[in-house]
């Protein structure tokens, strides 16, 4: 993958608030030495169609004013859990389509989950902390993956077939082109993402 410049812009975790009751949170950034390998590593890969899933269970940490991750990847059926690391209040809740939720304040030491029964894309925001946002993409099926750092990514043990494979990034959206995997399983896969005039990103 090759990204030319940063596509997404970097979120500071903003001083405690009144809200806060006065307990200082620790700010934060999530500005990277190499923002090309932060692009790289924020695109989605999975295949379309109903093949078979393994549900999941995942974690989105509240931690430092932050989500951690601020992406996950996970099949349709798993179950997000959301603790709250910090000594502040935190509401998580989602308008997004695929699925609708809002879980109520709660404090550190608590921790709330969500079933996603319905594949897409989830945005993620908390109530109490504008600056808070992650992504939920729940695919259709057990077969995706997170490109690397340096933009190469796999799909293991795909059965022989003829697919849509599908690359997803935030700043980009959704690319799909056809793919046929082989009885030996080896398909070499490249995309090739325009964002601008002066902008690309390509994924291997």
């Amino acid at each position: 993958m090759i990204v030319e410049r940063r596509l997404t812009k970097a979120k500071v975790t903003a001083a405690a608030n009144t809200y806060a009751r006065g307990i200082a949170v620790e700010l934060h950034s999530d500005a990277s030495p190499d923002v090309l390998a932060f692009e790289r590593s924020h695109v989605v890969i999975y295949l379309e169609g109903a093949l078979p899933s393994k549900p999941a269970a995942g974690v989105m940490e509240q931690k430092d004013r932050r989500f951690t991750p601020d992406l996950l990847v996970l099949p349709v059926g798993s179950t997000v859990s959301f603790p709250n690391l910090d000594p502040i209040f935190h509401n998580v809740f989602s308008l997004s389509k695929p699925k609708e939720f809002d879980l109520g304040n709660y404090p550190k030491g608590h921790t709330r989950t969500v079933t996603f029964s319905k594949p897409g894309v989830v945005f993620v925001n908390c109530h109490l902390h504008a600056n808070m946002a992650a992504v939920i993409v729940i695919t259709p099926n057990q077969w995706n993956t997170r490109a690397d750092e340096t933009g190469n990514f796999r799909l293991a043990d795909v059965p022989p077939g003829a697919y849509t494979i599908v690359a997803w990034h935030k700043a980009a959206g959704f690319f799909r082109q056809q793919v046929t995997v082989s009885e030996n399983g080896s398909t070499p896969v490249s995309f090739f993402i325009p964002l601008a005039s002066d902008t690309s990103l390509a994924a291997r």
